[in-house]
């Protein structure tokens, strides 16, 4: 089962790449169909498989030779991955899908986020309606869901705090509206507690980044650094370890 879900997370990070390369330039996702960008031939679907098709055309298209991003090999690993690890986790049930779907979307925001530094609405807005739609699953199962809700408030909450800090320095937003958005896709999805973990975590080492990033004249105080992607690995962390994180701290009387 475990090789099955590495192969169907392959299948999967080829769409994923996709939706990368597509959405910034505001076209569809479905059509058309797969084709090379420079000669424009439609690929076949035996040049499509995952990882395989990759390397025995080394990387080339079969019609015209032009080189093929590596993108999409690397995105087909990470899905593969990452399908793998949540499964090796969580085992067979709700919480694997639900934790898929979560990382599956923040993976694509945050490579659109490093590639273009914006955040698209229709990335954020899939993700808050799923992110509601497994709340609902959870209240119709008796469970509490309080948690949920005060990790979309408190999330917010602190990203106008931190705005409103930042403004008063350097006169700009640290967090932009598509970062809120993926916060409340965040909170929804790991409720409060891992809500709250990811949040100082994603919050820490973005700033430590940020900040030797401008000591060492890397970045200016004013360059805009992608953000998504802090959010994305704190939350991976948080999925796989945070209970052990928390159980730590708890450990030694430090949360």
């Amino acid at each position: 089962m475990l090789i099955l879900m590495f192969l169907v997370g392959t299948l999967f990070g080829s769409f994923f790449n996709v939706c990368i390369l597509r959405i910034p330039k505001d076209e569809s996702i479905i059509y058309p169909s797969s084709h090379c960008d420079y000669c424009k031939n439609k690929i076949k679907w035996y040049d499509m498989i995952p990882l395989i098709s990759y390397i025995i055309l080394r990387g080339k298209c079969r019609y015209c030779g032009e080189k093929i991003s590596s993108q999409y090999f690397f995105m087909e690993i990470l899905s593969g991955l990452m399908f793998f690890t949540i499964y090796l986790k969580y085992g067979y049930q709700l919480l694997t899908l639900k934790f898929i779907i979560f990382i599956s979307l923040l993976i694509v925001i945050s490579i659109i986020d490093i590639d273009t530094t914006d955040v698209y609405l229709c990335t954020t807005l899939p993700g808050i309606i799923s992110g509601f739609i497994f709340v609902l699953i959870d209240a119709v199962g008796n469970n509490d869901v309080m948690g949920y809700l005060f990790a979309v408030i408190i999330s917010t909450g602190l990203i106008i705090l931190i705005n409103i800090i930042t403004e008063m320095f350097i006169r700009l937003p640290a967090v932009g509206m598509g970062d809120a958005e993926v916060f409340v896709i965040c909170g929804l999805f790991m409720g409060s507690k891992f809500g709250l973990l990811m949040l100082f975590m994603a919050v820490v080492s973005g700033g430590i980044v940020g900040i030797v990033l401008i000591v060492f004249k890397i970045k200016d105080k004013i360059d805009y650094m992608p953000f998504v992607p802090f959010i994305t690995a704190s939350s991976i962390i948080t999925i796989l370890f945070g209970q052990n994180i928390l159980n730590f701290y708890n450990k030694f009387n430090l949360l």
